[in-house]
């Protein structure tokens, strides 16, 4: 089987490519409402690639903004099933300037695919197609069943899935969560990630005088905002990088022994991180690797504090507010929720007088982590393995993709986090690109997976 796989994978590349270009052309914009219409022609573009693969049930259902796409392969009698998650939308191409060829143009050089879309998510979501098409076109079959579950919001939040995901939890159901939409760990290392930090956003509002004071008149008689919110800042965290809120750290699971000689055996190299970032040192939280405190230690980040005057040269004045965001990456067990209200109880417990203090939440999603032992993830390694021929790395991942943790409390779905772009091909920035020798190696990939998975699961 795998020989004739390759062999066929092979002979269908560039047809592959050619198609792969007409879903990159189209210019799915979700955050921008004058592409509304893009992005429904990508969802119709995809809905007749899964009928051209041999899926069936194919449709295009509405939500309260852009349509989810869904189809299945339901034939495999008393196997597990998979549910396919991925996105259609891209994100916004500005500055246009910076891009080398047009965004929605693709071009292919030095055997990578420019264009906005390419790694995150179309080109990844376009390799799980061509995968089903493949073995249904040479087994004939699929070793499990299949479903997809493919959104055109993933780029503004997915604001609509959550409930799409609720009403349609019948037609959803699986036994597993598959996403390709997370970074390997570095070229040549194919990467099965299982963890993913969740997430709590907050403004920090701090009022004082009605207006803006003459600091010679008021300096030294009246609570400087600024001041005061620099105060509740700093007594968030010490000196040794630790979160200093009361409860922040009750839930936190520990990292296992397993994933510790896991992460050993990464061999990372925190010196060139150092190097990359043109910092004097890393710093972090005492006790911790950069990787375990990137993925599996809880954070609190100012990402932003303002106030008083901001202009050239510098004006007496004494501001009457001043204000910061925050944001915390939470690990499995901890609940954004009940972290929002620790940090209003903090800066409450730490304010100081002569100012009034608000909070307003923002972007909020839970963590979650499928056992590092769980068989759908060691299956995962297994046929990453054999594609690549190297020992992949078992991850968690430092950012958030709350979706994910959607499936799993709604569908009780174990997530299996693989995914094939780098974390260098510009996502999100000009000149996104995808390697394709993890176009070609991903789908090979991919293929195997589904045979590792009957046999993992058929063994629970």
């Amino acid at each position: 089987m795998n020989k004739q796989l390759k062999k066929v994978l092979q002979s269908k590349r560039d047809q592959h490519l050619e198609e792969l270009k007409a879903f990159l052309r189209i210019p799915s914009i979700s955050a921008l409402s004058e592409h509304k219409q893009d992005v429904q022609q990508a969802a119709e573009w995809l809905a007749q690639a899964l009928k051209q693969a041999g899926l069936e049930n194919v449709q295009v259902l509405p939500t309260q903004g852009h349509p989810v796409v869904y189809a299945d392969w339901l034939h495999a009698e008393g196997k597990p099933t998979v549910l396919i998650y991925g996105h259609y939308d891209v994100q916004p191409v500005d500055p246009l300037d910076l891009w080398e060829t047009p965004p929605f143009e693709p071009d292919i050089r030095d055997n990578k695919i420019y264009a906005r879309g390419a790694s995150d998510d179309k080109g990844q979501v376009f390799m799980h197609i061509k995968a089903v098409e493949t073995l249904l076109h040479t087994e004939g079959r699929l070793p499990v069943n299949i479903k997809f579950c493919l959104e055109g919001e993933e780029e503004i939040g997915s604001p609509n899935l959550d409930a799409f995901v609720a009403e349609h939890q019948e037609l959803l159901a699986a036994d597993v969560l598959v996403v390709s939409d997370t970074p390997m760990l570095e070229r040549g290392k194919p990467t099965v990630c299982y963890g993913l930090r969740g997430l709590c956003g907050l403004q920090i509002d701090v009022r004082g005088p009605k207006g803006d004071l003459h600091s010679g008149l008021f300096g030294g008689g009246v609570q400087n905002p600024i001041h005061a919110l620099v105060s509740i800042l700093d007594s968030m965290r010490n000196a040794q990088g630790q979160i200093t809120v009361q409860g922040f750290y009750d839930k936190v699971r520990p990292l296992t022994e397993e994933e510790k000689e896991a992460y050993r055996a990464l061999q990372f190299d925190e010196e060139q991180v150092r190097k990359e970032l043109d910092v004097p040192q890393l710093f972090g939280e005492a006790g911790y690797s950069f990787l375990e405190r990137t993925w599996a230690r809880p954070t609190l980040e100012i990402n932003g504090i303002y106030g008083g005057f901001q202009g050239e040269g510098i004006k007496t004045v004494l501001p009457s507010e001043a204000h910061a965001k925050i944001t915390c990456r939470l690990v499995p067990e901890q609940d954004p929720d009940e972290i929002a209200r620790l940090i209003q109880q903090h800066i409450e417990r730490h304010t100081p007088p002569g100012v009034t203090v608000t909070t307003q939440l923002f972007d909020k999603g839970k963590p979650f982590l499928t056992p590092f032992d769980h068989p759908a993830i060691q299956a995962a390694g297994r046929a990453l393995q054999q594609a690549y021929g190297v020992s992949p790395a078992f991850t968690r991942m430092g950012g958030s993709i709350p979706i994910v943790e959607t499936f799993h409390s709604l569908l009780n779905l174990p997530a299996v986090l693989m995914g094939f772009g780098l974390p260098n091909e510009n996502f999100h920035a000009p000149n996104e690109h995808f390697h394709l020798e993890n176009f070609d190696q991903g789908l090979v990939a991919l293929c195997y997976y589904w045979f590792e998975l009957e046999k993992a699961l058929d063994q629970q």
